[in-house]
């Protein structure tokens, strides 16, 4: 039994964490806003802008899975820190940045530490929460925090973008870097940083991984641009992919793998990563393409789009706040994870009609509750589906993969989408219709697909994933599941 202050520490720990996981959530969405500002000011073209995405991107996905295992390896509470410190000087530089290289840079910088807080974050929560029901709950603030920090950053830069400067957008990561770092420094308990005692990093993996997952990025990031049958596409993804088969050849033979392929021998852990691939493709969907149909086809300003997902917000806070944990603890994993993934895909068949004409209370407002509710059913099984089965010693190296997967499936699920959408644009434009009906029709077809991808992910997650894990002394004394 943990004693009361013990307990009320842990969770002063966990709304630290979750509030440096969320700093590096909002950045994806904030700086999004920001663009035509930074464009304006210091001077870039439509080409170049795009790096100051890219660039976050690459670095973010590249290293997220040997963020994880470095966590493992050299504690995480000392790397969650570490991160914690590169992510918030890198964004000093971004914000003081007075050049196009300077800035691009700082945000390549920004996306390793991000990388390295967001993998390590999670491992941290799993191994301070041991008990089923406070571990759902947990699991539930944390997925809360994932999943509705893109639209409140979309908020949030509008704010701050209109109000100030685009500077800001990553100026304001200075005073929250500062506080969680403080927070984290008093509340995370130093036995931490002795889980990995004795091991060694498997570098021949760790750059092989790191390598292909970078190539990878760049590839999908760079498909819309080059095209997708183009022969810079098709090479970097063909050299990312002879990487990652060096890299399970090395896994399979070291003595100290950096991903032991032995825990994808955990089914629920196997599934859960593939439904999180498809999942974040269509989250994915519903950020960027209803964000570009409400700002180009509805004409919303950008602090309206940030209102707009306001409604799923609050949902999905109702959930963090012990709805899901609730739901969980009494009807387990695969239930609630399918039916929230179901519900998602109707919130997104909703949003692929995209009349031209379309009215917040008709046309929006229905698709983005059953969005929030869906999330906040399905986002908590499915962390700790990819979560649970593993031991503290490998909890970052889980961590690092459930977020690989959500990185990897967004930015491909992002790209196809987009390519999808500009494809049909196009088309419709070259037959003659308006080029606000093209863009629609385009956005038609993006959530067409994005439904799709979550429809499937409710189906495999329904059918492959095991309802109940094997209870922990705990679960097994008072009757509850993981």
């Amino acid at each position: 039994m943990t004693a009361p202050l013990e307990g009320a520490r842990r969770w002063r720990a966990l709304y630290m964490l979750c509030l440096g996981v969320l700093m590096i959530v909002l950045d994806t969405t904030i700086v999004t806003v920001a663009l035509p500002s930074m464009k304006a000011d210091l001077g870039f073209s439509e080409t170049s802008l795009v790096w100051v995405v890219n660039a976050y991107m690459l670095s973010f996905g590249g290293f997220l899975l040997l963020g994880g295992r470095l966590g493992d390896l050299y504690g995480h509470r000392r790397l969650f820190l570490s991160g914690l410190v590169l992510f918030t000087a890198a964004s000093l530089a971004c914000g003081l940045a007075g050049s196009q290289l300077m800035l691009v840079a700082a945000r390549a910088v920004q996306g390793l530490g991000g990388a390295v807080v967001t993998a390590v974050a999670l491992s941290l929560i799993m191994n301070l929460f041991t008990e089923d029901g406070e571990r759902a709950k947990a699991m539930g603030i944390y997925g809360f925090v994932c999943a509705a920090g893109g639209s409140i950053g979309a908020l949030l830069g509008g704010v701050l973008t209109t109000g100030l400067s685009w500077h800001w957008v990553f100026l304001v990561n200075l005073p929250i870097g500062v506080f969680v770092y403080v927070g984290c420094g008093r509340l995370l308990p130093h036995a931490a940083d002795d889980v990995g005692a004795g091991q060694q990093l498997d570098w021949a993996g760790a750059v092989t991984i790191t390598s292909s997952l970078m190539l990878a990025v760049y590839a999908v990031v760079g498909g819309n641009e080059a095209g997708w049958r183009s022969m810079q596409t098709l090479s970097l993804l063909g050299i990312a992919a002879l990487l990652f088969i060096a890299f399970l050849i090395i896994e399979s033979r070291v003595r100290q793998p950096l991903m032991p392929l032995s825990i994808f021998r955990h089914r629920n852990i196997a599934v859960a990563n593939v439904v999180a691939v498809l999942w974040s493709a269509a989250m994915f969907a519903w950020f960027v393409i209803s964000a570009l149909y409400l700002q180009l086809v509805l004409d919303y300003k950008a602090l309206d789009v940030g209102l707009a997902f306001v409604p799923a917000d609050l949902i999905m806070a109702a959930f963090s706040l012990g709805l899901s944990a609730r739901i969980v603890v009494r009807y387990g994993l695969r239930t609630p994870m399918w039916v929230g993934l179901l519900l998602a895909a109707v919130g997104l068949a909703l949003f692929a009609r995209a009349p031209l004409e379309g009215r917040f209370l008709v046309d929006v407002l229905p698709g983005m509750l059953l969005l929030g509710l869906g999330a906040g059913l399905a986002f908590n099984p499915l962390l700790l589906a990819a979560m649970n089965d593993v031991p503290p010693s490998d909890a970052g190296l889980a961590s690092g993969v459930v977020n690989t997967a959500f990185m990897m499936g967004g930015a491909l699920g992002l790209a196809v989408l987009a390519s999808l959408a500009d494809g049909e644009t196009r088309q419709a434009i070259t037959s003659g219709v308006e080029p606000i009906a093209a863009l629609a029709a385009g956005h038609r077809l993006a959530f067409v697909w994005g439904t799709g991808f979550a429809l499937l992910a409710a189906l495999i997650g329904g059918v492959l994933l095991r309802p109940k894990m094997a209870p922990s002394p705990e679960g097994a004394a008072t009757g509850l599941v993981h």
